[in-house]
């Protein structure tokens, strides 16, 4: 199932670009919150040697305007289309009154971390704007050297992204932490 969460353009970061996030869900079964989590457990999306909770993932195509300038080449303009799309659990049936009003709980507070990863993915776009529009390469009347030029600082950023993301993860499930704590309310009810 995909509900579309927005549609964004416009925005100062994205001038004439476009950000589209998306929810995914994957059926979880139970009645209890044990029973959801370990459903957790056996359906979530795969991630390194596991399963995860929920997943966050992006697609980013760019629409780049190369100028020739003389013998250089200049990238004038970079128009983005991001795509974020939220993988979360869904029950699969009615819930106990009890058993709702935990499992809301807990998916608010999944659905809150999952965004903030949707938030790192539009800074990285953001950064990617400000590091390759206007860079010029010198010596490029065909502006192939140019799309070299601009790896670099796409790399960087998306690095960057990437463990700004993992450092986020690590942060929200140690031990006690928030991840952590929407856990244990889903399951014990604290």
């Amino acid at each position: 199932m995909v509900c579309l969460l927005a549609a964004v353009s416009g925005s100062p970061a994205f001038a004439g670009g476009e950000i589209i996030e998306r929810v995914e869900h994957y059926p979880v079964s139970g009645r209890t919150g044990i029973e959801l989590y370990r459903s957790i457990g056996e359906r979530g999306p795969k991630s390194g040697v596991g399963r995860a909770i929920a997943h966050t993932t992006f697609k980013l195509t760019w629409r780049r305007n190369y100028q020739p300038q003389g013998t250089s080449c200049t990238l004038v303009s970079a128009v983005p289309r991001l795509i974020i799309t939220y993988t979360l659990p869904k029950p699969s049936q009615a819930l106990p009154p009890d058993t709702r009003k935990r499992w809301d709980n807990f998916i608010e507070g999944i659905r809150l971390h999952e965004e903030v990863h949707g938030v790192h993915m539009k800074e990285m776009v953001a950064e990617i704007e400000a590091n390759t529009i206007g860079v010029t390469a010198e010596n490029d009347p065909g502006c192939k050297k140019i799309r070299q030029d601009i790896q670099a600082p796409l790399g960087a950023a998306s690095l960057r992204q990437r463990q700004r993301s993992s450092n986020f993860d690590r942060a929200e499930m140690a031990e006690g932490a928030n991840i952590h704590r929407l856990i244990l309310g889903l399951v014990n009810g604290e």
